[in-house]
């Protein structure tokens, strides 16, 4: 979800923030025995950016993090309680889960204040408060030693989307069912308690759901779940990026998910970057806010700039092009499954006619458990307009 996830993220979420991100800096991979669908075990194989893209060579070997050696008393007891924690995640409804150590993120800290500076992020001014406490986690929870990071699918089928008569508008797949801030919160709540339990008198442990001043995609990254995209997003080697992130920050001591080196990454690939309509990704691993589809039909308000309304492609709220052109969601996207997010509130494709009859307070009512409350009516319409309008043009 992704900054934001995530989109933000990522998270890129209020608006989905899962949708952008900053560039990361040093990018980790894990072991691929600690590689997960869900909590199994599974191989990494092939890089499936190798076919599409024409890669030359390997996409990018990643530089595994040095970990205390086993058998040391230290890596014995965090590790051990790694595990507990590690299970409790699953319990609690997570497919993915990693520990990063904590610790400032100066480069991310660096690419941040650049990214501000050149006004990227549009009108999202709480990105540009206090940049330093969003990459040191030491200022958000005084001794803090290690950073959970957990993920949750949101791949439902698209079967179970419903679709209206045209003309209809496309809504981005995360943004369908229940908001995820909602789904998450409790049970990422939970496991904060559960690692104050296992720490002694005094750990505390602070959980976020792309509300608080985290990087979530930078700790992911950090944490063995994945590489930065060059869209910016969170990818997983093993099932790619539709899935949404949660982090909590604990005192409590755990042994980081070690990633050994391992090839992985997006290698010669630039399918998002030609896919987007509006040329948001204006270089590889940076993305500009303010031509961004997802920013301008979520979070933007008041009228769009015409020569970007021309290139909305049908999109009413969000935008899942960069992620539906990369490999590895099309060769390797695991179905949620049954999940939290099945019950499909807003359609796939929903009916621009009903859409610019909507009212603020059917909008507050209706979608209250989703994510199209964010926007509004005034919001949601302006959309419509933009979209009717162009199908006009067609």
């Amino acid at each position: 979800m992704h900054l934001f996830s995530a989109r933000d993220t990522q998270s890129l979420t209020g608006f989905d923030r899962k949708d952008f991100a900053v560039p990361a800096a040093g990018q980790t991979m894990p072991d691929p025995a600690r590689m997960t669908s869900g909590f199994g075990t599974e191989p990494i194989t092939a890089n499936p950016c190798q076919n599409d893209c024409h890669e030359s060579g390997v996409a990018g070997m990643l530089t595994a993090r040095k970990i205390p050696p086993s058998g040391s008393p230290v890596a014995d007891t965090s590790t051990n309680l790694r595990t507990e924690a590690a299970a409790k995640a699953k319990e609690l409804g997570f497919d993915w889960f990693g520990v990063a150590r904590a610790e400032l993120l100066a480069e991310d800290l660096e690419r941040l204040t650049t990214w501000i500076g050149e006004g990227r992020h549009a009108s999202m001014e709480w990105l540009a408060r206090d940049p330093e406490r969003r990459c040191d986690p030491q200022t958000v929870l005084p001794g803090c030693q290690s950073v959970v990071v957990v993920g949750m699918n949101y791949n439902v089928s698209e079967e179970e989307d419903r679709r209206d008569p045209q003309p209809a508008g496309k809504v981005a797949r995360y943004a369908r069912g229940r908001d995820y801030h909602r789904v998450m919160d409790k049970p990422l709540k939970k496991l904060a308690r559960f690692l104050n339990r296992l720490g002694d008198d005094g750990t505390r442990s602070k959980p976020y759901v792309d509300h608080g001043p985290v990087m979530e995609r930078q700790w992911a990254v950090r944490a063995g779940l994945g590489f930065a995209g060059k869209h910016t997003l969170l990818i997983n080697p093993l099932e790619g990026s539709w899935f949404f992130l949660g982090v909590v920050l604990t005192t409590l001591k755990l042994e980081p998910t070690p990633p050994p080196t391992i090839p992985a990454g997006c290698g010669d690939c630039h399918a998002c970057i030609d896919a987007c309509p509006t040329d948001a990704i204006v270089e590889p691993w940076k993305l500009d806010a303010r031509r961004c589809i997802s920013y301008l039909t979520i979070e933007h308000k008041g009228e769009i700039d015409p020569e970007l309304a021309e290139r909305f492609n049908g999109w009413v709220f969000g935008c899942d092009i960069c992620q539906e052109v990369c490999p590895y969601n099309r060769k390797r996207a695991r179905p949620a499954g049954e999940s939290p997010f099945s019950d499909r509130l807003v359609p796939a494709e929903w009916s621009l006619a009903e859409m610019l009859d909507l009212t603020e307070e059917e909008v507050r009512e209706r979608f209250s458990q989703s994510p199209v409350r964010r926007t509004g009516a005034e919001g949601l319409q302006r959309n419509a307009r933009i979209v009717l309008s162009n199908v006009g043009k067609s």
